[in-house]
Parts: structure tokens; sequence; C-alpha cells
């Protein structure tokens, strides 16, 4: 009962963020989800409804949590300045802002994108 409690909380935090943020071409939206296992990231463009990039902690070869985070960070970076994208909107889906949404979000400030 607790963990449906918990989902509900982080949902309707998510909708307060999402009523206030949108994603251009120019400026998309870095959109993040975590799970018990795993950390997925998204640019997204809404005013076409598209993805323009997408990573997952699945596809990292480190060993550690914090480790994948900081490398599909960088690689979202890295990805993302080939598209000559270098500023983004940061929308962490509900989730606090701690722990490995943090390292994310400081991975891809280091690899050089402005958020």
């Amino acid at each position: 009962m607790m963990t449906n409690l918990k989902m509900k909380k982080r949902e309707r935090r998510h909708a307060r963020i999402r009523a206030r943020i949108s994603g251009t071409k120019e400026r998309p939206r870095l959109s993040v989800f975590k799970s018990n296992t795993r950390l997925i990231a998204q640019l997204i463009d809404d005013e076409t409804g598209k993805t323009l990039l997408s990573v997952s902690s699945a596809d990292s070869k480190r060993k550690t949590p914090r480790g994948r985070v900081e490398e599909i960070g960088e690689k979202l970076a890295g990805e993302a300045k080939k598209k000559k994208i270098t500023r983004v909107v940061f929308d962490r889906g509900g989730f606090l802002y701690t722990g490995n949404i943090k390292v994310f979000a400081e991975s891809v400030r280091a690899g050089g994108i402005a958020f």
C-alpha cells in the first residue's frame, strides 16, 4: 500500500512540473525516468511530439549504478552536441534531485549541455 502512495505522489509532482515546462526543437526537454534497476533519459521536442535522442543505463558497461548513470550522462551530452543541441530544459520526472538524478544531471552539465 505504501508503494502505491509513493507512486501517486511522484505522479502528482511530475504533473506539476510538466504543467510549467515544455521542450522545443532548439531547447528540448531532458526527461529522466528512474526504475529500480535502470535510469532512462530522453531529449523530447514537445512541439512535434518526437523523441530526438534516448539513452539507458542498460547499455552501460560500468559496474556500479553511479558509474552507469555517469556514463549515460556523458553519452547523452556527446550525442546531443553532435545534433547541435547545447541547451535543454531539465524534467526530473517527479523524482527528488538527489542521488542518481543529481549525478546524471551533473555529468550532462560536465559534458557541455546547459540547463
